[in-house]
């Protein structure tokens, strides 16, 4: 979602060049605060205050934004992996949201869910611009309060001045002396008018600008929001009716939604349902390619048996007329001894080699059984889960 970073920048450019202004033009408006310093450090301080709430208003969207993308992302890593990150602490504005999506695993709404969801965010976003309006509204009022206070000074004063005023036997220059210093006080009056209508009118202009960035700060948001939650909406069939037709019941749409959710979330299930059987099916594959490889080795060692055996039949008249050659001739020689009893080691080993090929061929095809057996039964579990 886009930040409001543009609006802020706007806000201290605007800031910046009031300052500026203020600064040129400080001895004269300096003379104008203390008109009335009172009434016109009244209007300063509402200003301030405006300010630092219209600043507020576009930060405290940044909170907002910023669980989006967390939620964007969680639904993202939840969707490539099943076990996704807890969702981030939600914000007070998408409270509602919040609440209506904390269980799911996916974005989707129906249409009446968002129109409600957006509508709730909407009022929420036009309540707290109503505390500026109103700091814009009291400045105005401030203002003019100033002024009918000045005007009623100038009044009364004007009026003192002519009740007091002598000319019967009187010097002309001690009137005029009189008048003037009368007339002092209705120009102080019209200044607490003229001064409080100026800090007033602009403290509305300047609060005016920045109430203007702030609701445009807001209605990116809301519009930002409203194109999201429209990609993960659903329309459903009570919501789409003809003119004239009657709609389908609230508690049936309810109904037929949750119905859709659950259909839903059966699918995710047998997807979820499926992988694991194709992954069995690998493993059983490659199984059954092991156990093929095993046989033929075993077919290969059942060859090799055989031929020692059949060497071994061939070999036995052959030791035995050895044995009777030997006999006749008064026994036989050291050297045919020692060959014989070689032979015989030799094949004794190759007996026990033998032997102790067939028991770990014997272990090593258990082994794959037993892990065949584990990845059907785990895969089915998977399965009716």
């Amino acid at each position: 979602m886009t930040r409001p970073h543009t609006y802020l920048i706007r806000m201290l450019v605007f800031l910046g060049l009031v300052g500026v202004v203020c600064v040129i033009l400080f001895p004269p408006m300096r003379d104008f605060f203390f008109a009335n310093a009172a009434l016109n450090g009244l209007i300063v301080g509402v200003l301030v205050l405006g300010i630092i709430y219209n600043f507020r208003q576009v930060v405290r969207l940044y909170p907002e934004v910023n669980w989006i993308d967390a939620f964007r992302r969680s639904i993202d890593a939840d969707a490539l992996h099943p076990a996704a990150p807890e969702q981030p602490h939600p914000p007070k504005l998408l409270a509602p949201m919040a609440t209506m999506v904390a269980n799911r695993s996916t974005l989707s709404l129906s249409a009446m869910s968002m129109r409600s969801l957006l509508d709730g965010i909407a009022s929420r976003l036009d309540e707290s611009r109503d505390l500026s309006r109103y700091t814009i509204g009291l400045l105005i009022f401030l203002g003019l309060l100033g002024t009918f206070w000045g005007l009623l000074e100038t009044v009364d004063s004007i009026s003192d001045v002519i009740g007091g005023l002598s000319v019967n036997g009187g010097d002309a220059a001690a009137v005029f002396g009189s008048l003037k210093q009368g007339l002092e006080a209705p120009m102080a009056g019209m200044g607490t008018a003229f001064s409080s209508s100026l800090f007033g009118l602009a403290g509305s202009l300047i609060l005016g600008f920045l109430d203007l960035q702030a609701a445009q700060a807001q209605n990116r948001f809301y519009n930002d929001l409203e194109e999201w939650l429209s990609s993960g909406t659903r329309l459903s069939s009570g919501a789409l009716v003809a003119d004239g037709e009657q709609a389908v019941p609230a508690y049936v749409q309810a109904l037929l939604e949750q119905t859709a959710e659950s259909l839903e979330n059966l699918q995710r299930t047998l997807a979820r349902g499926e992988e694991s059987r194709a992954n069995a099916d690998l493993g059983i594959h490659t199984l059954a390619g092991k156990i093929e490889t095993l046989t033929d080795q075993m077919r290969t060692e059942q060859a090799l048996m055989k031929s020692l055996a059949e060497t071994q039949v061939a070999m036995k008249p052959l030791l035995q007329q050895i044995a009777e050659g030997s006999a006749d001739k008064g026994g036989m020689d050291e050297t045919t001894r020692a060959h014989i009893r070689n032979l015989d080691v030799h094949v004794g080993r190759m007996v026990d080699e033998l032997r102790t090929g067939r028991e770990d061929l014997v272990q090593q095809v258990r082994s794959e059984i037993k892990l065949l057996a584990r990845t059907v039964a785990a895969a089915s579990d998977e399965f009716d889960r």
